[in-house]
């Protein structure tokens, strides 16, 4: 049986491969928003596994796999015996031979890893804590229709040294672009895997200003991940000063964007005048998930299309 193609992590796909994805993204883009049917799905079954709560990513993958024709079903830990302590091995053997594409919202890597082991067809990873691929594949989707090739440009991160910032990282060695990260003492960006990343892509620094100057994008996420609770009130303490002010901003380029995967928390990580202000470009960027991972689903399952 041929081997499926996962996507764990960004690195899963060539520079080559996410050109294909996000021409592909645009193309479906402008079908669906013209009202033409495009249903290249029709029978397929995607089983949506959520052991991490979500609304952008359940409403993307559901719609998204409808508008393809296809029919997404919703499991969680309350609902199925994945809560129950069955193993998600045997979990991976079951589901994919009842369904065509699996994605998986949950905790730790590793289960995702697990779960795409044992699967005879493609698995998708909505989130965990060491990464959030489909998010970055949304953002640099809704960057490249505001300006362009991200390639050459400096991608500035504000906040926690979490998945978000993990895959920020992944994409930059990748696609080309460089990658400045500010973060609070204790909170800075840890490179698993035996990943290696260079000068060439990557800085770091404590100061926001100092990330933020020149960079043609400027993003951040709460302060406090979901499965962080316990720490808000030393991370608030933490990241005081690491807010994304309209002050901040203005050290970025004349044009810089500002996104935030959502849900914001105004007046914590992004003042109110900045998030619905002219550079913010986060609606587009929630609407594109379900567009970015139409394109992902369609390669995963049907390879290049070019029609």
């Amino acid at each position: 049986m041929k081997q499926p193609k996962h996507f764990l992590q960004f690195t899963d796909l060539s520079a080559a491969e996410y050109q294909h994805i996000f021409e592909r993204a645009q193309v479906l883009k402008r079908r669906q928003v013209s009202g033409e049917l495009y249903r290249p799905l029709v029978g397929r079954v995607m089983t949506m596994i959520f052991e991490k709560n979500s609304t952008r990513t359940r409403v993307s993958f559901e719609a998204g796999m409808s508008q393809l024709g296809g029919h997404a079903m919703f499991l969680d830990g309350k609902s199925s015996q994945i809560g129950r302590g069955e193993p998600v091995e045997d979990t991976a053997r079951v589901l994919s031979r009842m369904a065509d594409i699996i994605m998986i919202r949950t905790f730790e890597q590793n289960m995702v890893e697990r779960l795409a082991a044992f699967s005879r067809v493609p698995v998708i990873n909505g989130l965990t804590n060491e990464y959030h691929p489909c998010q970055i594949l949304a953002d640099i989707l809704t960057y490249i229709e505001h300006r362009g090739s991200i390639a050459g440009k400096t991608v500035a991160w504000i906040g926690d040294g979490n998945n978000m910032a993990r895959t920020w990282l992944q994409a930059a060695k990748l696609l080309g672009f460089k990658l400045k990260v500010a973060t609070p003492v204790g909170y800075e960006l840890q490179v698993l895997d035996g990943q290696h990343y260079d000068s060439d892509c990557f800085e770091a620094f404590h100061n926001p200003a100092s990330a933020v100057a020149g960079a043609d994008l400027v993003t951040t996420d709460v302060f406090t991940s979901m499965g962080f609770e316990g720490e808000a009130e030393a991370r608030r303490d933490a990241f005081e000063g690491y807010m994304v002010s309209a002050d901040l901003m203005k050290l970025a380029k004349p044009d810089a964007l500002f996104m935030h995967c959502l849900p914001a928390h105004r007046g914590e990580e992004v003042a109110a005048e900045v998030i619905d202000g002219p550079q913010s470009v986060v609606w587009d960027e929630a609407e594109n998930r379900m567009h970015a991972q139409k394109a992902l689903i369609e390669y995963l399952m049907l390879g290049r299309v070019h029609d």
